[in-house]
Formats: C-alpha cells, sequence, structure tokens
C-alpha cells in the first residue's frame, strides 16, 4: 500500500531532522544558514509543509546531501 502525502511529508521531514541534527545544526542555526524562515522550516521538520524540489535542494546544499541521501533515509 502507497504511503499517503502526510505519511511521507513526515518522513521526509524526520530524515532531515536526523541529518540536520547530525551535522551538528539547531534549527534555528540551520535555518538561518540556509535562508529558510525558522517556522517554516520547523513545519517541513514536522511533516506538516510539503518541501518544494527547490526548498529540498536548498536544504541539501546546507547539509552537504543529495536528495537520494535524504530519501533513502526516509525509507520511501
Amino acid at each position: 500500500m502507497p504511503a499517503t502525502l502526510n505519511q511521507t511529508q513526515k518522513a521526509l521531514g524526520h530524515a532531515i531532522r536526523g541529518i540536520r541534527k547530525e551535522a551538528g545544526f539547531s534549527q534555528e542555526g540551520f535555518a538561518l544558514e540556509a535562508d529558510i524562515n525558522r517556522a517554516y522550516f520547523g513545519n517541513i521538520e514536522r511533516g506538516e509543509k510539503n518541501v518544494s524540489l527547490s526548498m529540498l535542494l536548498r536544504i541539501c546544499a546546507v547539509l552537504k546531501k543529495k536528495p537520494s541521501d535524504i530519501f533513502l533515509r526516509a525509507k520511501m
């Protein structure tokens, strides 16, 4: 059974949060570095917002990861 959009968003957000923490960023520090509104970034990590491709690429650039690294971590 395919995952729902909400489940996918949550899995992606959880993966981003884990990688961000491993990289040593606080949520606020990461949002500042990536030039993303901190509240919006928090929504992404909680799976409350559907992250766009351009936003995902911006997140990946700061984390020095490929999108596939995040998708594999999310087990989607």
